[in-house]
């Protein structure tokens, strides 16, 4: 194996092996003082390749390139004027490292005396370097031939072959029947369309082919087209090797066939060789052709061969030529006058006279848009079919190779024409990536606002529910954006924009688990109050969120908690005699001052509920998802007050918890403030309503997010909520029973950590929902181990088993530092990795990236022990340790007079 020492960068590190392989040579156990690994049986082993340097012996190696006269084998040295030498990689570089060679004998076997300079550099460089080997066991070694069973033998490994190697079947492809291709059978980037079956041992490549075919074992098709597919029906293919080519004659292009058979020798005289498998002689024979059609006179007859034989029609004086001019030489007797005559009359070239036409760019163009006509099928496959499967890479291959606008055009379609709100909703996910893929890079983040006056047509039809038409608008309004980086990510986010539409639509199909009933009306100014506990999310987390829920399917384990002895978040309602809504925050318990207070009484004062960073947007939703008030109306908000309710409302919201802890706060104040408005309005919803309820509620209110908090929140004590990869969307809550005493014992062994550090879940939503619809082989896998973990956390509550549920807990954290990069701030990390050696296992609270640690710890009742470990931990800020207790009575719904009081477990103020 010849060649330049600077044609190959060694690899770098780990370890230096050589690979061997049984070789046809005299019994020996080495080759070139390279011996056998005395594991391996005593056969012939022959170099096959593979050299591994390690990083000390790369080093050595390199340094040798300044050196004479080894400065000669690089571009350095020649350049300086020195006269070029070759080296062997084997037989130089790597011989000089055997054990069994001498430094006389390896410098003398150098030959001229230039090579054996070089030799005694390399001993002194690299001899100090042990070399190894390894074995791989039941090896072979296939050299490239020009046999055609060899390369069909190498692309197939039919089953039962020697080989431990298996290939797949299909390979960048779309087959209409997969179950018509036979194991053993190899299908590379074609589309095979309809019925087109093939037999094991045989191999179609850069092919788009239209059934009903039949392809027999032994067979290579290569490069045809749709239009061969007429005279393929019917014919009977086995042991030959069917080609298309791209041939270019001076300014013409041309598309020439070929037919030989599987063990066809090219360069082997005609009397001796074959042809489609059959004697030369017989093929004259069969179809009429003669050796002056093939061969010119005066070529010696022992110079006449396959490799030049004139066989393949090129043009035609009157005709257009097919596949047809070269396959009626498989069943000549039915054709062959004709055909013949025709066959005649074409110019034919050899193999050999065609191989210097071969336009290779057009053939690799051919190629390119095959591999990218297939792909759009299979992104109308994968998207239709609900696969878990990315298109991230073909995105990106489309964009780079320029097919951007095949792949947009595809994505539309399947938007336009699914006629299922999560099936478009991922499509447009799509496009948004096409484009956001187009700026490479550039343009700015590609998270940020989406609400331009241009895409509101578009938006508008997607809220009507006229799918197909806000797709044609989004794509009409999508060509005014594509000339920039900055306007190609703009695009992208209100593509991703309409997507969220999309979303909202599907998720708001849990409406019809929402039921009503009615309740007695509560006399007019007294106040209906719901004090709600917090929630800890223990496993499962994000398999709860929309389209994940629903597309993959959901399992979330959660636990209502009092923090430091109190319900921390609550809301009361009472109706009022004047016809309006004043809508109150309160400082954080029911008694504290007013921090925010707003009246609304006009229809227009509710325009903006959903918009979440509007003053008082969740409680205008509240109003509008409960219909207490309907919107949009032709009736004036005073008159469907007074007509319904005979005046207003007044609602008081609190909650005792930071902004951003990740209890849950959001979600489960939704549900409380729900709860009271359906009982002040003499309305009556189970908690399985309300659940629903609160899922409409954020998707009306834009803020997404899934079920687990109202859940965790509003449904008491220990349980798990489940969700089935399927709409409507309909949430499942399980009660976990624990073994008694086992409430206390959590109690005993659970913390709450505050971190200092506020999440900001929404930005983290954004991302997670954005690699969900890539189908990110990782993301994918995470959320099948979501749910997974969220199942044996449950059976290890179950048991009562606080070992393995801190088990859980860790895996969890992994799993959301897997879905969402970047939660896990360096505070946060060092608060953890302090407490590591005294807890069985933690989280972060919620989506992550900051608010509250949950810990279960090793021994009972450790809040002033763990505050010491922390306090004395460097880098952590502000932080403290609160307790929590599991509540196994759940929210509280009470109608009270004109003056409320507190809860039964007031409490104080969270204190962070």
């Amino acid at each position: 194996m010849p060649g330049t020492m600077g044609s190959t960068s060694p690899m770098i590190g780990g370890w230096c092996a050589t690979s061997f392989t049984k070789a046809r040579r005299p019994k020996s156990s080495s080759v070139r003082g390279l011996t056998a690994p005395s594991h391996c049986p005593t056969v012939p082993w022959q170099v096959c390749g593979v050299v591994f340097f390690s990083s000390d012996a790369a080093e050595q190696l390199l340094a040798t390139h300044v050196i004479p006269p080894l400065d000669a084998c690089t571009y350095m040295g020649l350049d300086s004027g020195a006269p070029p030498i070759q080296l062997s990689l084997f037989f130089d570089i790597v011989l000089c490292m055997a054990g069994a060679m001498t430094e006389e004998e390896f410098v003398k076997g150098g030959g001229d005396a230039s090579v054996k300079s070089a030799r005694s550099v390399l001993w002194a460089a690299l001899r100090a370097f042990p070399l190894s080997m390894a074995c791989i066991p039941s090896a072979s070694y296939d050299y490239m031939t020009t046999s055609a069973s060899d390369h069909i033998r190498s692309l197939t490994l039919l089953p039962g072959s020697a080989s431990h190697l298996r290939f797949c079947k299909t390979a960048h492809s779309h087959v209409d029947q997969p179950c018509l291709l036979e194991d053993g059978s190899s299908v590379t980037n074609c589309l095979l369309e309809g019925a087109v079956r093939l037999a094991a041992g045989s191999v179609i490549q850069h092919c788009h082919l239209q059934g009903s075919l039949e392809i027999g074992p032994g067979c290579l098709l290569s490069g045809l087209t749709p239009d061969s597919s007429p005279a393929l029906r019917g014919c009977s293919l086995h042991d030959v090797v069917l080609q298309g080519h791209c041939v270019r004659l001076h300014d013409l292009s041309c598309r020439v066939f070929t037919l030989t058979g599987r063990l066809d020798d090219w360069q082997s005289p005609v009397d001796e060789a074959t042809y489609l498998n059959m004697p030369w002689a017989e093929f004259f024979h069969q179809t009429g052709v003669r050796e002056g059609d093939l061969w010119d006179a005066e070529l010696p007859r022992r110079s006449r061969c396959l490799l030049n034989a004139r066989l393949f029609p090129v043009l035609h004086a009157c005709q257009a030529l097919g596949l047809e001019d070269v396959l009626w030489l498989l069943a000549p007797a039915v054709v062959a006058g004709e055909r013949l005559a025709r066959w005649r009359a074409a110019w034919r070239m050899s193999w050999q006279e065609l191989l210097p036409c071969l336009d290779r760019e057009a053939e690799l163009g051919a190629r390119r848009a095959l591999f990218f006509l297939q792909a759009q099928r299979k992104v109308q496959r994968v998207l239709l079919g609900r696969q878990d499967c990315s298109l991230l890479p073909l995105t990106r291959s489309a964009v780079h190779e320029g097919y951007h606008e095949a792949v947009l055009g595809t994505l539309d379609e399947v938007a336009s024409t699914a006629g299922d709100a999560g099936i478009a909703a991922r499509a447009l996910a799509c496009i948004a990536e096409v484009l956001s893929c187009m700026a490479r890079g550039e343009g700015g983040l590609r998270s940020g606002p989406a609400a331009n006056r241009e895409w509101a047509s578009a938006f508008g039809c997607l809220e009507s529910g006229d799918i197909a038409g806000g797709v044609r608008e989004l794509a009409a309004e999508r060509q005014k954006w594509m000339s920039s980086p900055a306007l190609l990510v703009r695009a992208a986010r209100h593509y991703e924009g309409a997507e969220q539409i999309l979303v909202r639509q599907a998720v708001m199909s849990s409406c019809r688990f929402v039921t009503v009933g009615p309740a007695e009306l509560p006399p007019l100014g007294h106040w209906v109050q719901v004090m709600c506990p917090a929630r800890l999310d223990l496993s499962g987390g994000w398999s709860d969120t929309p389209p994940i829920t629903y597309e993959h399917g959901g399992a979330v384990v959660d636990v209502a908690v009092l923090v430091d002895g109190c319900r921390p978040i609550g809301a009361r309602v009472r109706r009022i005699g004047e016809p309006e809504l004043r809508l109150v925050s309160l400082g954080g318990t029911p008694r504290s001052e007013a921090v925010a207070e707003l009246v609304c009484r006009e229809l227009e004062h509710l325009q903006d509920y959903c918009q979440p960073h509007a003053p008082g947007a969740l409680l205008k939703a509240a109003f509008i998802c409960t219909q207490i008030v309907q919107f949009p109306s032709q009736k004036p908000l005073r008159d469907q007050l007074m007509e319904s309710f005979g005046g207003g409302f007044e609602v008081h919201t609190w909650s005792k918890l930071p902004h951003g802890s990740g209890l849950g706060t959001s979600s489960i104040l939704a549900g409380a403030v729900m709860a009271s408005l359906y009982r002040a309005a003499g309305k009556a919803a189970s908690t399985e309503s309300l659940i629903h309820a609160v899922l409409h509620l954020e998707q009306r209110l834009t803020t997404g997010g899934g079920w687990q908090d109202q859940v965790g929140g509003l449904m008491p004590g220990i349980k798990i909520g489940r969700s089935k990869a399927q709409l409507p969307l309909r949430v499942e809550v399980e009660k976990i029973p624990v073994p008694e005493g086992f409430i206390q014992t959590l109690n005993d062994h659970l913390l709450l950590v505050y971190t200092g550090k506020t999440r900001l879940a929404r930005n983290l939503l954004q991302d997670v929902v954005r690699n969900w619809y890539a189908r990110l082989p990782s993301i994918v896998q995470n959320a099948d181990t979501l749910v997974s973990n969220a199942e044996e956390c449950a059976q290890a509550l179950r048991q009562g088993n606080l070992l393995l549920v801190g088990k859980c807990l860790d895996r969890y954290w992994q799993q959301k530092k897997c879905m969402a990069p970047g939660c896990e701030p360096l505070a946060v990390r060092r608060m953890m990795d302090a407490l590591r050696p005294y807890v069985y296992g933690q989280c972060l609270a919620g989506a992550g990236g900051g608010g509250f640690l949950y810990v279960l710890t090793k021994a009972p009742r450790q809040k002033e022990a763990l505050h010491q470990i922390l306090a004395q931990t460097e880098g952590l800020g502000n932080f403290s340790i609160h307790s929590v207790e599991v509540d196994t009575g759940g929210f509280s719904v009470e109608v009270m007079g004109c003056n409320p009081k507190e809860d039964a477990h007031p409490g104080q103020d969270v204190a962070v």
